[in-house]
């Protein structure tokens, strides 16, 4: 299983350099990738051809893309130009987002999300391949054509979790991009499920791509407690909660991957026995030598691998 790392919690501080020096120390730590969430007002995808320059042969993707906010064409664009200037080390990933977030946020309609990103799939492939698309669907129309800044496709992947959403993925994409979804849950209902959907469409082994928070520390007990109460929120939205249900968790701080480094090891390698292809760590600490010991361990297991 390969490690990399996800860069979102960076966000916070709104530094763009920041952002970039992250992703440049994570490609010189010799780490699989560098991901990057699309939320607030930095734009993931500008931040990635920033730090393609700065990150060597090291992939970059977005963990996730909400699709609801942007019609297919106008991502298409966005992908296809940062493809480009980071020389094709691109995954983008996407993502319905929530219902809360979508109603209320953005003032929309969550309404059939299978529907919804089977249209938008149908938009943006052909335009992300071949920089042309000809579809009318019902929650998306795309009848469009323009030059391609790059000759190479971006990875593709979905934020999926659900069985209907894993079949869309795995029939379509090149895998699914997870959160807050733990071993039993990759092993009874992930890996095959999607891994169905893709033998069925005749496409590669689809990639597993596990991100939980993670910490190598000696105070495990009070690091769960600390990562339960300032993440207790992704336990009330019903996409995280029916994952952190079949893992058996009753919240963040159970689910993530925490201890020393003998335990720490041993809750990755279950991941991969389970079906995770690449951990994309969310790292966090109490303090700077929890931060060293786990970006360690991180870059011993993903040399190893």
């Amino acid at each position: 299983m390969k490690i990399s790392i996800n860069g979102s919690s960076e966000l916070m501080h709104a530094d763009i350099s920041r952002l970039v020096a992250h992703a440049k120390q994570t490609a010189e730590d010799g780490m699989a990738g560098w991901w990057l969430a699309q939320v607030g007002l930095i734009d993931a995808l500008t931040v990635l051809a920033l730090a393609g320059a700065e990150t060597g042969e090291m992939k970059l993707g977005t963990a996730v893309n909400a699709t609801f906010p942007i019609h297919p064409t106008a991502l298409a664009g966005k992908a296809l130009t940062t493809q480009g200037a980071i020389s094709g080390k691109l995954s983008l990933g996407l993502g319905v987002n929530h219902a809360p977030v979508v109603d209320h946020t953005w003032g929309m309609k969550f309404e059939k999300p299978i529907r919804h990103m089977r249209d938008y799939l149908s938009c943006l492939q052909p335009l992300l391949e071949t920089g042309t698309a000809d579809y009318a669907g019902e929650d998306y129309t795309a009848r469009f054509e323009g030059a391609r800044p790059t000759n190479t496709t971006p990875g593709l992947l979905l934020a999926a979790m659900g069985p209907q959403m894993l079949k869309v993925a795995g029939a379509r994409t090149d895998g699914t991009l997870l959160w807050m979804t733990g071993e039993k849950a990759i092993a009874s209902q992930i890996a095959p499920v999607i891994g169905e959907a893709a033998a069925a469409a005749d496409r590669g082994t689809p990639r597993v791509i596990c991100s939980l928070p993670i910490a190598v520390t000696d105070d495990e007990g009070g690091m769960r407690d600390f990562v339960g109460q300032i993440l207790a929120g992704y336990g009330d939205l019903p996409s995280y909660r029916a994952m952190l249900d079949l893992d058996g968790h009753a919240g963040p701080g159970e689910a993530m991957i925490c201890g020393d480094e003998a335990s720490v090891s041993q809750q990755l390698e279950a991941l991969a026995a389970a079906g995770a292809t690449e951990f994309a760590a969310a790292e966090i600490g109490a303090s700077a030598e929890d931060f060293a010991r786990t970006r360690a361990l991180l870059r011993d297991i993903n040399a190893a691998a």
